[in-house]
């Protein structure tokens, strides 16, 4: 049978965790914002999380007319920032770095520091290819070369990965189901620790989002075997999708927007979404991102929303399928 595993934003959400957490705001009288606001990422400077919150920060900062604040917080696969996220007032002075986990984790983890319904969704911003990448002197030329070798010595090779329960560490269990291959799995603290693993042969291969990959791709340093969407990259015109290496139906996106501690008062929520948007139109932020090799895809609050509940559907048959629980 195919499997098609897309993350997509077309579902239609009646009612959901993240919708509730929208609606539940409090009046708000007071004028916002009247100092720094903190921007937690739940990621280790240098990957994809972190590159696109230094692109948007400053934006935003001019957007609002305060300083944003970006507060690395890395760890146990994006949990601990999401919780620290969620652990803070509702008064707009935290925010949050969505991506993958928040929806990844809940389908995957029976115990997570924190409640889905205690993040609030404020706007998505983009989504990115995962690329496949492997060390050029290992002379793995594609997918077929790759599964080749791994089921040539079965446990005996190794991918990396951002942390336990991440995208980039399904985007490989996904691989491993469908090719038959067995490579085991070691987690770096962060993508930036994966990649510089792979370079020195401490590991076989990673799956990457392409925008941190890309200047290590373009500069020879790893050699991209296949992205993981069904259309090639237009920052990687020759390197195949997934599907046209020959894991057919194999389809991930990764994504990225801007979240809240649930009870986010409503003006404070309107004026936040209405500058992330002005935000995400200014043609240089556009252009910034499709360089770096991701895609603008703009959605409000509910629009992000439903984003996330069709996201946590769809990992939740991939986790289902590979048969990964993690506590």
């Amino acid at each position: 049978m195919q499997r098609r595993f897309w993350v997509s934003a077309l579902a239609a959400v009646v009612a959901t965790p993240f919708l509730a957490a929208i609606s539940a705001a409090p009046a708000f009288a007071q004028a916002w914002p009247a100092r720094p606001v903190k921007l937690v990422v739940p990621f280790p400077p240098g990957g994809l999380i972190d590159n696109m919150a230094r692109l948007v920060a400053p934006k935003l900062a001019l957007e609002l007319g305060q300083s944003i604040v970006i507060d690395n917080k890395p760890g146990a696969g994006g949990n601990l920032g999401a919780a620290e996220a969620a652990r803070a007032a509702p008064d707009g002075y935290t925010l949050l770095m969505a991506s993958p986990p928040l929806t990844i984790s809940p389908a995957l983890y029976s115990k997570l520091p924190y409640k889905p319904e205690q993040i609030a969704p404020v706007a998505l911003l983009g989504r990115v290819p995962n690329v496949l990448v492997v060390n050029p002197a290992a002379g793995i030329n594609s997918v077929a070369d790759l599964t080749a070798l791994a089921k040539s010595k079965p446990g005996q090779l190794n991918y990396a990965s951002n942390g336990q329960g991440t995208s980039l560490h399904l985007s490989a269990e996904l691989y491993k189901s469908q090719s038959g291959a067995f490579v085991t799995h070691i987690p770096y603290r962060g993508a930036a620790a994966g990649l510089t693993g792979l370079m020195a042969n401490e590991v076989n291969m990673m799956f990457d989002n392409l925008p941190s990959a890309l200047g290590l791709i373009n500069g020879g340093k790893l050699k991209a075997l296949a992205v993981t969407t069904p259309q090639r990259s237009s920052a990687l015109p020759n390197v195949p999708t997934m599907e046209e290496a020959g894991m057919k139906g194999y389809q991930v996106f990764a994504w990225f927007g801007v979240a809240a501690p649930a009870g986010l008062p409503a003006p404070v929520q309107q004026k936040l979404e209405q500058a992330l948007e002005r935000v995400a139109n200014q043609p240089e932020v556009k252009a910034a991102m499709l360089k770096a090799g991701a895609e603008p895809a703009w959605a409000n609050a509910q629009g992000l929303a439903s984003f996330m509940q069709a996201d946590m559907a769809q990992w939740k048959q991939v986790a289902a399928f590979a048969k990964i629980t993690l506590d």
